[in-house]
């Protein structure tokens, strides 16, 4: 008797966990955009090229100033895979044992090396919880407004954060794909994981 009784109380309150009204997401907004930022984190690029699926991963170091850009990617081994600068009049890439490929932008830059554009002048804002979306609008991230269409053809969720219940959110997990390819990859998507400030 006590076995079916204690069924049923645990029934009931699975139940009662069903119905339980979800709490609703904070709409504070991300923190004002800063010209200056130091970030560290994890990515993962997927893409398809020629039927051929490819796959790039590590962690990255992000040094932005008001003007320039620097991005440091490093292997899961550790070793520094590629850095990238960016300036005003230009984007150099250098990878490990290779000399450095220097070209008016990023865009051209990585189309010429890697086939396809990483979005870093994106990723400015993106880091942040910024975009401009497809309508040419400021868009703002928070916990309850998580996702854009961009106005060049990429599309972000914002899937967790720092701490979603802050005053101030700051992006965790941000995953991007690339909705308006028009380049030699067929399709891409690209996982960003920011570490907590200090890590």
């Amino acid at each position: 008797m006590i076995r079916p009784l204690l069924i049923a109380v645990a029934l009931s309150a699975l139940a009662g966990c069903a119905s339980t009204p979800a709490t609703p997401r904070s709409s504070a907004a991300v923190a004002p955009y800063r010209d200056s930022v130091d970030l560290n984190g994890r990515i993962a690029i997927n893409y398809s090229r020629d039927g051929k699926k490819e796959s790039l991963n590590g962690t990255f170091s992000w040094h932005q100033s008001q003007a320039n850009t620097d991005v440091n990617l490093i292997s899961p081994t550790g070793q520094t895979v590629a850095v990238i600068n960016v300036t005003p009049r230009s984007a150099t890439l250098t990878e490990s044992g290779k000399p450095p490929r220097t070209a008016p932008d990023l865009d051209t830059l990585t189309a010429q090396t890697l086939g396809w554009t990483l979005p870093v002048s994106g990723l400015r804002d993106w880091l942040q919880g910024y975009a401009t979306d497809s309508d040419g609008k400021r868009f703002v991230a928070s916990p309850a407004n998580d996702n854009v269409i961009t106005r060049d053809g990429w599309k972000l969720e914002y899937m967790s954060w720092q701490d979603e219940s802050a005053k101030v959110p700051q992006p965790k997990r941000i995953d991007v794909t690339r909705i308006a390819l028009g380049q030699a990859v067929e399709d891409m998507q690209i996982r960003i994981v920011i570490y907590p400030a200090g890590q």
